[in-house]
C-alpha cells in the first residue's frame, strides 16, 4: 500500500499549464513601472512550489488548533493589499529541470543559466547580477539566508564560479563584491585552515570573537582569514544574535559553522533567553533596518532555504514548520512596507522540490456512520476511501525533531552497538506523532549498494545506502542517504502524505508581487522574464 502511495503524481493540471506556457511571453509594458521602485525585496522560498504553499494554506484553514492567529496567510495578505500573483517556470538552459545554482542565476541575471554554475551563462561566461547592477546604481545591497552564505542561491547573486561546490572561492568573491549586509551561516568557508589546530592563535581569536557560540572548523584549503579581511574592509562581524542587534553599518553575520537551525528547532528555542542564533525573521528585519537608511534605495534577497531540505527528505512535519517560517518573514516584510509606495516585494521560489501533496487512499477506511438526513434513512454512510481528517494537520505540526536531527544528531550519535531498529523506533516515536514499528525501523535501516553511484563524483560516496524498492534514481543523495525518505514512506498513509521524488521537479512556482511595477509579475513567466521585469537588472555578459 505504501508503494502505491508513492506512485501518485499530484497536480497534473500544473504540468498541463506548464506545457501550454513553454514559450516565454514578451515583457509587458507595465514592467517599466518597476524602475520607480526605490527598494526591491526578493524573498525566495527554496523548493517552495504550489504544493508547499498548499500545505501551509491547508494547515491555516483546516487544522483544528492552527498556531496562526487567523486563517489568512501572508501570501493571501499580499493579495488583499492589492498585490498580484503569477506563475514562473524554472528550467535551466537546455534541460527540463533546474538546480538551485542555475535557477538562482536566472533570477539574478535575466539570462538562461548552465546547471550547477554560479552567475554564469551556459557557455561559462560571467553575467552581471541584479545585486552588482544595484551597487553600480548606488543602491545598498544585502543577502540573507538560513542555509550558508556561500550556498547556491545567495552565491548566485554575488559570485561567478564554474560550480556551486566551490564555496571557498565563492566566499572570497562575495567579500570582494561587497554587499553591505550579508547574514547567514557557513563560517567554515571564511576562516583559515589553521583554525583547525587546537590551541592555535587564530582558533583562540575566533573562539573569543564568537563567545564560544559556534563550532570552529575550517573547510578552506588555504590560510585566508576572510573574517579578518572583512573587518579590514569596514564590516562589523557578528557571530551571535546579541552581536547582530548591536551591529551598525556594513555587517557580515556568520551564525553557524554550516547551516542555521531548522524551523522546528527555531520554534522550540525561540523564547530561550540564552539563544545565540538569530532567526531568519530577525536577520531579515535587521537587514531592512540597515539598508533602508541609504537614501538611494536598496536591493535585498532573503532566502528561506530549508524548505528545500525538508522536501528533499520528504519530511512533512519539518516542511510545515519551514512554511510557517517563511510566512512569518513575509508578514514582517509586509508590516514594514504597509504604508510605503516606494518598495517592490516579490515572493517566489527557485524551483519545487519533492512533489508533495495530500492524497486519499484505501488504507484505514472509516467505519459506517448514521446520518440524520432523509437520504440516509435506510442506509448508513461509509466512504469507499480514506480522505483524511483535519486532526492529522495538528499531529504533523507537533513533530518535535526534523528527520535530519532524528538520524544525524540522535541515532547516528549512538555507539554502533546501540544503532538498532528498536532504538530507531524509540527515537522516532518520541519525536513524531506517527509511530513506527520495530519491523518498519529495520526496513528503514536496510542497505544496499546504490545503483546510481557515479564513481569519482564529487558528492557521491561508495558506501551503502538504505534500500529503496522503486524509482531509486529519484533518490540519489548518497551523501545524506535515503533513510529520511524511507521513514516518510513508512508513515505516508497515516499522514495522508504523498511524495513524488527526493529531488527537484519542473513544476512552475508561484510569484507574488506588491509595489511599483507589480503588474509585470501577474502572468505566466520564466525566471529569466522575472529578472527582466526588475528594471534595475540590466543583464550583461562579461566576455574576457
Amino acid at each position: 500500500m505504501e508503494k502505491t502511495a508513492r506512485k501518485f503524481r499530484p497536480f497534473l493540471f500544473i504540468f498541463l499549464l506548464a506545457a501550454a506556457a513553454c514559450t516565454r511571453t514578451p515583457e509587458p509594458p507595465e514592467a517599466a513601472e518597476t524602475a520607480k521602485a526605490k527598494n526591491i525585496i526578493l524573498l525566495i522560498g527554496d523548493g517552495m512550489g504550489p504544493q508547499q504553499l498548499g500545505l501551509l494554506l491547508t494547515y491555516a484553514r483546516q487544522a483544528p488548533h492552527s498556531v496562526l492567529r487567523n486563517t489568512d496567510t501572508a501570501f493571501e495578505r499580499i493579495l488583499k493589499q492589492g498585490g498580484v500573483m503569477g506563475m514562473s517556470m524554472t528550467h535551466a538552459a537546455h534541460v527540463l529541470v533546474t538546480d538551485s545554482a542555475a535557477s538562482g542565476t536566472q533570477m539574478a541575471t535575466g539570462q538562461p543559466a548552465g546547471l550547477e554554475m554560479i552567475g554564469s551563462d551556459p557557455d561559462g561566461y560571467p553575467i552581471r547580477t541584479i545585486l552588482e547592477t544595484a551597487k553600480q546604481q548606488g543602491r545598498a545591497t544585502g543577502l540573507v539566508s538560513d542555509t550558508r552564505l556561500t550556498h547556491a542561491t545567495p552565491a548566485a547573486f554575488a559570485a561567478h564560479q564554474p560550480h556551486r561546490s566551490m564555496e571557498n572561492e565563492i566566499a572570497l568573491e562575495m567579500l570582494n563584491t561587497g554587499p553591505e549586509v550579508m547574514l547567514s551561516g557557513g563560517l567554515r568557508y571564511w576562516i583559515p585552515r589553521e583554525a583547525n589546530v587546537p590551541g592555535s592563535g587564530v582558533r583562540k581569536e575566533l573562539e573569543w570573537m564568537s563567545n564560544g557560540a559556534i563550532d570552529i572548523e575550517s573547510r578552506r584549503r588555504d590560510n585566508r582569514h576572510l573574517v579578518r579581511e572583512a573587518r579590514e574592509k569596514g564590516y562589523t562581524v557578528a557571530f551571535t544574535r546579541g552581536q547582530l542587534k548591536r551591529a551598525e553599518g556594513k555587517i557580515l553575520g556568520l551564525f553557524a559553522d554550516s547551516a542555521l537551525p531548522d524551523a522546528i528547532t527555531v520554534n522550540r528555542t525561540k523564547d530561550d533567553p540564552n539563544r545565540t542564533v538569530p532567526t531568519l525573521r530577525e536577520m531579515a528585519m535587521k537587514a531592512i533596518d540597515v539598508l533602508s537608511r541609504d537614501k538611494r534605495g536598496f536591493f535585498l534577497m532573503i532566502e528561506a532555504g530549508q524548505i528545500d531540505w525538508a522536501a528533499h527528505h520528504n519530511d512533512t512535519g519539518t516542511l510545515l514548520h519551514e512554511m510557517l517560517n517563511i510566512n512569518a518573514v513575509l508578514n514582517c516584510v509586509l508590516d514594514w512596507t504597509q504604508d510605503r509606495t516606494d518598495t517592490l516585494v516579490i515572493v517566489t521560489a527557485d524551483h519545487e522540490t519533492g512533489g508533495f501533496c495530500f492524497s486519499y487512499h484505501a488504507a484505514d477506511l472509516p467505519g459506517p456512520k448514521n446520518l440524520p438526513g432523509p437520504l440516509f434513512a435506510r442506509r448508513t454512510f461509509q466512504p469507499r476511501f480514506n480522505f483524511g481528517r483535519p486532526e492529522i494537520l495538528d499531529k504533523i505540526y507537533r513533530q518535535r525533531r526534523s528527520y535530519q536531527e532524528i538520524f544525524s544528531d540522535l541515532f547516528d550519535a549512538l555507539p554502533k552497538a546501540q544503532q538498532t531498529p528498536a532504538k530507531l523506533m524509540e527515537i522516532v516515536n518520541a519525536n513524531t506523532e506517527f509511530s513506527i514499528s520495530e519491523a518498519q525501523a529495520a526496513r528503514i535501516l536496510e542497505t544496499e549498494r546504490n545503483p546510481w553511484y557515479v564513481p569519482g563524483h564529487r558528492y557521491l560516496g561508495s558506501r551503502t545506502v538504505p534500500k529503496l524498492d522503486v524509482n531509486d534514481a529519484f533518490y540519489p543523495y548518497m551523501n545524506e542517504d535515503n533513510r529520511h525518505n524511507l521513514l516518510a514512506l513508512a508513515v505516508a498513509t497515516r499522514q495522508m502524505a504523498t511524495w513524488a521524488t527526493g529531488t527537484h521537479t519542473a513544476t512552475p512556482v508561484p510569484v507574488f508581487a506588491r509595489g511599483p511595477g507589480q503588474a509585470a509579475f501577474g502572468r505566466v513567466l520564466h525566471h529569466v522574464d522575472l529578472a527582466h521585469s526588475l528594471k534595475c537588472c540590466r543583464p550583461k555578459i562579461v566576455k574576457g
